[in-house]
């Protein structure tokens, strides 16, 4: 498996642009199963889990093209309403084509899905919803079955706790219900907003975007649409945070700074300047005189559901909290066990001591992290490996930045660009 290897200390000048959000790609690709014909979705990264979810579709009788980052797809003729293994076990995502499939076939079975081991993520909160459109599921043989007897009926469900993935697959299979939905303490995210604004581009009736009650009231038909993917959120806050490990001025262009203001409010706080005009942010970090970026503040944080601190951005700004002067707590509250790259860091010399859902984390002086081999062991665990080894003296070297390539589109060129030391190492 090819590795990464990063020689740190290298500042970071000039500018990124942002790829368009997986989070927010593979529903919308989903979401094309909905309605027979061909659909055009531009802004799509080329990412393992985007061709993923292409392979998927193409197995249930879909065919695709790729222009860029245009990708058209054409559902006109489904020839199956099953997700293998073979493909379900590498992206939790997968889970995202029940609900179309339902809304137009009354009829899917997908098997329990994979992706990072960060914690449960299980599809009760999927089959409870759809239950409340009056359908039946079942799990067996590792599969989850789910069938309507005839059109799906609206129905009113309440989510103990927001669920991105299950707002947006009751959202596709509420669309063609008869009658009204009602979905309370849905999911906020911006990604969400992104499906709504497509599903509503085919005909379907929504209302409540942006907040947490969302009401659909199903239409019989639906047809094809053009959609823009949204700017990943988690890439480029991912890259403010590399700025403040590497230090330098690095511009992070095509992104949307109104869904990263909880991070750059704590970037801030911890003495990084943010500079938001336009889609573009721009980081930096004081420096000394002698040339080196000034020490960082510690800085607490915990994760929420949108819009408060991303989960997906927590293993980061830990890399990052390293930098810093002063003591740091990281509460996680989203997943349970997202704290496995706290042993990779620590090979790093990062001082982190874990205590049930809190890490402490003691930050070092510039450069007192030394480089060493890591091992990646969730997506998100890697881009915080990238940026304590942008930060760390000497060499580090990443395995299984197959997680890496899960959610970052050419990461590592994009590093390279703007000054990072960065190389690919076949496997």
């Amino acid at each position: 498996m090819d590795k990464l290897r990063i020689r740190g200390g290298q500042p970071l000048h000039g500018s990124i642009t942002v790829s368009g959000a997986k989070n927010a790609a593979l529903p919308l690709l989903a979401a094309t199963l909905l309605a027979p014909g061909t659909h055009t979705l531009h802004n799509v990264p080329d990412l393992r889990d985007t061709r993923t979810m292409l392979q998927l579709l193409q197995i249930m009788g879909a065919t695709w093209e790729r222009d860029g980052s245009t990708v058209q797809v054409n559902t006109g003729q489904l020839t199956g309403a099953e997700a293998p293994y073979e493909l379900v076990k590498t992206m939790r995502a997968s889970v995202l084509v029940l609900g179309p499939l339902l809304g137009r076939t009354g009829y899917a079975r997908v098997s329990l899905p994979g992706g990072c081991a960060i914690g449960a993520r299980p599809v009760d909160y999927h089959l409870q919803g759809f239950q409340a459109l009056g359908v039946k599921s079942s799990m067996k043989g590792g599969y989850v079955e789910v069938r309507a007897q005839g059109r799906l009926t609206g129905g009113s469900i309440c989510f103990d706790i927001p669920s991105v993935t299950a707002t947006e697959n009751l959202l596709m299979a509420a669309a063609k219900a008869q009658g009204q939905t009602v979905i309370q303490n849905a999911a906020k995210e911006p990604e969400v907003g992104n499906l709504i604004d497509m599903l509503a581009a085919m005909g379907a009736q929504i209302q409540g975007k942006d907040t947490d009650c969302l009401t659909v009231t199903g239409v019989e038909e639906l047809h094809p649409s053009e959609v823009r993917i949204i700017a990943d959120r988690i890439e480029a806050g991912t890259y403010l945070m590399a700025a403040g490990a590497a230090g330098g001025r690095l511009e992070v262009k095509g992104c949307d700074p109104s869904h990263l203001t909880v991070l750059i409010d704590k970037l801030r706080t911890a003495g990084m300047e943010i500079e938001v005009k336009g889609n573009c942010c721009t980081a930096s970090c004081s420096v000394s005189d002698n040339g080196t970026p000034c020490p960082l503040t510690a800085v607490n944080i915990t994760t929420m559901p949108y819009p408060g601190f991303p989960t997906d951005l927590q293993a980061q700004f830990m890399a990052l909290m390293s930098q810093s002067s002063g003591v740091s707590i990281i509460h996680e509250t989203i997943f349970e066990n997202r704290f496995m790259h706290v042993a990779e860091l620590q090979r790093l010399g990062a001082e982190i001591v874990v205590e049930g859902s809190r890490a402490v984390v003691t930050g070092l002086a510039r450069g007192q992290l030394v480089g060493a081999p890591v091992m990646a062991t969730d997506l998100r665990a890697s881009a915080s490996l990238v940026i304590a080894g942008l930060a760390a003296s000497g060499t580090t070297e990443i395995s299984r930045i197959y997680h890496l390539e899960r959610g970052y589109e050419r990461l590592a060129e994009k590093l390279c660009r703007v000054g990072a030391a960065i190389e690919q190492i076949p496997g």
